[in-house]
């Protein structure tokens, strides 16, 4: 699939800057960019869902302190 985006001045010579001394495409380095922001979007979403979930399901939360001492750690 083709995207196409416009990049500030200061990104576009940051990035031809970066793929000049690599010797990489800056194809390479806008797909290795949006691979790992998606990786840390997906992650903040799929944690996001777990607390939505936990505050949804009514039960009480504790300070961790709490809880150790209660294990005895």
């Amino acid at each position: 699939m083709a995207i196409s985006i416009r990049l500030s001045p200061k990104d576009e010579a940051r990035l031809q800057a970066l793929a000049t001394k690599t010797g990489r495409s800056k194809t390479f380095y806008v797909r290795e960019a949006i691979h790992e922001h998606l990786d840390d979007l997906e992650e903040r979403y799929w944690a996001d869902g777990v607390i939505r979930t936990w505050e949804a399901s009514g039960r009480e939360t504790r300070p961790a302190a709490e809880l150790w001492v209660e294990l005895g750690l």
